[in-house]
């Protein structure tokens, strides 16, 4: 059965408020037994909702859901039922739209995905290099989409634009997931505008996708801070998606993230990127920890990149690191293959483990890397995150074991 919002009192004029009219019809949808709910012929203007089990939300082509310009449209949720909200990064579950243990849930259609951005960033009034935007100082919208301990998800064909500081699509602790033929178009000027975000989940796939964001497009993490019980992230498979970001194209784990496994990233197209694959277990600033930290140690195995072109990377293609600080825990990083990979940019891959977590089992086959110097790519340190991602050194191994390079090229432009 379609529920059209139109028929709850929505009136798509961009400038109506129709947060209680979409709900509406949304909770009547899942009331009933679920069904269509229906965003078509306008712009509407919404606060947060949330979408309840066995409700596909579909935007029709002629529709758009435009966020709020407001803040206080977007409250924090109460009575969550799946996460410790003080636990969450930046300590906030607000999101324009939301779900809490729902199953059996879609966000689907031709349609658009506007999150008026613009009226939550501004231009820095001292530019000097990063990202030319910043939070405003009130609070931004911390997300756009988060579902949180759900199951059997889908979300295609969805267009989103104007991203504001604040995740695209997270999905924390949620299983049976995905993302099919979205477009995430976010400003690469905006600082923390990251595509998808794949917390803690599993049987996700992210298909035929092309993201470009200011912050990393593809995040795969374990962080179980905010969850009752540690969970493991895994079977999570990308395929088929073209990416664009002024920091990682590609990141995997965090600080103290628990354990990442079985994962596989192929035939990926990355370009104007800062680092192409990131796996980095940093020192954060203390208040920087304690908004997005783990709580476990990060054991990161049984990774699988191939067929993969990234041009025009402003830092590394590839860059591992483990931060030597005694607080930043960590079991091991191990069993990581890349096929075909072809990278052209400002520097060659470097991997960095510590003496008591050598970084070991590492294959290149049938790769090749291309340096080129900062007259073919200028201006590195007005590319988003690129000041911070060069390295300050040639080193490319440190504290390693059997790392095999088979039929892989290094070759200086």
């Amino acid at each position: 059965m379609i529920y059209n919002i139109k028929d709850f009192g929505a009136i798509g004029d961009g400038k109506t408020l129709n947060t209680k009219a979409i709900q509406k019809a949304i909770d009547e949808c899942s009331k009933n037994g679920g069904g269509q709910v229906l965003v078509d012929d306008g712009v509407f203007l919404t606060g947060s909702i949330e979408i309840k089990s066995n409700v596909d939300l579909h935007i029709a082509a002629s529709g758009t859901l435009l966020g709020s310009p407001n803040v206080e449209d977007f409250p924090e949720k109460e009575n969550v039922k799946h996460v410790n909200t003080k636990m969450l990064p930046r300590w906030r579950n607000a999101a324009i739209i939301f779900a809490d243990e729902a199953k059996n849930i879609s966000l689907t259609g031709m349609g658009t995905i506007d999150c008026n951005g613009l009226s939550f960033v501004k231009l820095k009034e001292k530019y000097l290099g990063g990202w030319k935007y910043e939070r405003i100082d009130a609070p931004t919208p911390p997300r756009v989409v988060f579902f949180t301990g759900c199951e059997n998800v889908k979300i295609e064909d969805i267009t989103m634009v104007n991203q504001p500081s604040g995740w695209s699509y997270w999905i924390h602790d949620c299983d049976y997931v995905t993302f099919d033929k979205l477009k995430i178009n976010a400003d690469v000027e905006y600082p923390n505008n990251d595509g998808i975000h794949i917390n803690s989940s599993r049987n996700v796939t992210v298909s035929n996708c092309m993201i470009t964001s200011g912050d990393d497009c593809i995040v795969v993490r374990a962080n179980n801070a905010s969850l009752k019980e540690k969970n493991v992230c895994e079977r999570v498979t990308v395929t088929n998606c073209s990416l664009t970001s002024y920091a990682c194209g590609i990141r995997i784990g965090w600080v103290n993230d628990g354990t990442i496994r079985n994962c596989t990233f192929s035939n990926i197209v990355m370009t104007d990127t800062n680092t192409g694959i990131c796996l980095q277990l940093p020192m954060t600033h203390p208040r920087e920890v304690t908004a997005d930290q783990g709580v476990e140690a990060t054991l990161i195995e049984n990774l699988s990149f191939s067929n993969i072109v990234m041009d025009s990377v402003y830092a590394s293609p590839i860059r591992f690191a483990i931060s030597e600080h005694k607080s930043v825990m960590c079991d091991a990083i191990r069993d990581i293959r890349f096929y075909g990979v072809r990278a052209r940019g400002l520097e060659f891959p470097w991997i960095i483990g510590r003496p008591q977590n050598v970084i070991k089992n590492i294959l290149f086959s049938d790769c090749s890397f291309e340096k080129v110097s900062d007259d073919v790519l200028p201006n590195y340190k007005h590319h988003g995150a690129a000041s911070w991602d060069r390295p300050l050194n040639n080193i490319m191994l440190k504290h390693t074991e059997n790392v095999v390079f088979n039929n892989t090229s290094f070759t200086v432009l």
